[in-house]
């Protein structure tokens, strides 16, 4: 039976590289976006199911995982990608605008991660995969919010992993240390590879994913062979 994977926060960059490295292994594919019209495109080419989802609701994330039920069943990977950003100095950060942000990138990863593990633990297996950052691990000047609600996600990833992966339910954390290519980037020469690959990103998701597990990692760090910063 073909494996089911859902990919929350999909857009361009490292979330459609996951869908097509997911649909070349023959596996089903949900995506979740609160935007779904920049979706068409994508999944149209790996055949995906495509539903709208606001991850800071927990009424939405609940919708979105009931539709799954109906859809495509219980999900063997969920791929958790959102976040939110707010920059600035801290005494001039507005109170709602940080409660938004580590709202979307640490709480949004919980309700995403419960609503998933219910289901898993019923199955007996599934993993469950988060994208993390450096700012999850080490905070950077005036960008406080972003570094709270990474290191929360690290922590919620950490704490799940000890208590879900004896119930054979798999969970990851990925330190994306680093940039993101994108389509025609000029932020880089060719062949510099100074940025990283979204396509060996989402291989090495994968990779995790069929970890025997004997030998399950819970985090894994991802930068370039270049030093930039």
């Amino acid at each position: 039976m073909a494996e089911t994977a859902l990919i929350v926060g999909a857009g361009a960059g490292l979330s459609a590289s996951l869908a097509r490295h997911c649909a070349n292994e023959g596996m089903k594919i949900a995506l979740a976006a609160r935007n779904t019209d920049k979706l068409g495109r994508l999944a149209g080419e790996t055949g995906a199911f495509v539903h709208e989802c606001d991850v800071a609701d927990k009424d939405s994330v609940a919708t979105l995982f009931s539709w799954l039920d109906e859809t495509l069943g219980t999900p063997d990977l969920v791929v958790f990608n959102p976040s939110k950003r707010v920059r600035g100095p801290l005494v001039g950060l507005d109170p709602d605008e940080v409660l938004a942000a580590t709202t979307v990138s640490c709480h949004g990863a919980f309700l995403v991660a419960q609503q998933a593990a219910r289901r898993m633990l019923k199955a007996g297996r599934g993993s469950i995969l988060f994208t993390g950052a450096s700012a999850g691990v080490k905070g950077y000047p005036q960008s406080a919010p972003f570094a709270m609600g990474k290191f929360g996600l690290r922590g919620l990833a950490q704490s799940m992993a000890r208590e879900l992966h004896p119930q054979n339910i798999h969970i990851g954390h990925f330190v994306i240390d680093g940039g993101i290519r994108t389509k025609d980037d000029d932020r880089e020469t060719p062949g510099e590879d100074k940025l990283l690959d979204p396509d060996a990103i989402a291989e090495t998701y994968l990779q995790f994913h069929r970890q025997p597990r004997s030998s399950w990692a819970w985090e894994v760090e991802l930068r370039p062979w270049k030093e930039t910063f």
